[in-house]
């Protein structure tokens, strides 16, 4: 399976979570087979280390908005507090 990074004016592109999730899980896989040449590797890794990146920005943008919404007061959720967050 050959996978080509995007053109690196891609690499300014925001992209949906998901998109860049799946994208990076195609990098890691065409890595893992280990058969391309060097400076495709370098490139793809590159692209790959960015979508990583975007990728923790937007759960931690996430995260920050769930700390908002919750007061900062995150906890774990267990199973019997379940009625209480649907009556609120």
């Amino acid at each position: 399976m050959k996978t080509t990074p995007k053109k690196s004016s891609t690499l300014i592109e925001s992209q949906s979570f998901e998109d860049a999730l799946t994208e990076l899980e195609g990098i890691i896989s065409a890595m893992e087979v280990g058969q391309m040449p060097l400076q495709e590797a370098l490139d793809i890794y590159k692209r790959g280390i960015f979508l990583l990146r975007q990728c923790q920005e937007t759960l931690n943008a996430a995260e920050q908005q769930i700390r908002i919404l919750e007061d900062n007061t995150l906890r774990p959720l267990k199973p019997d507090t379940l009625g209480e967050l649907e009556d609120k």
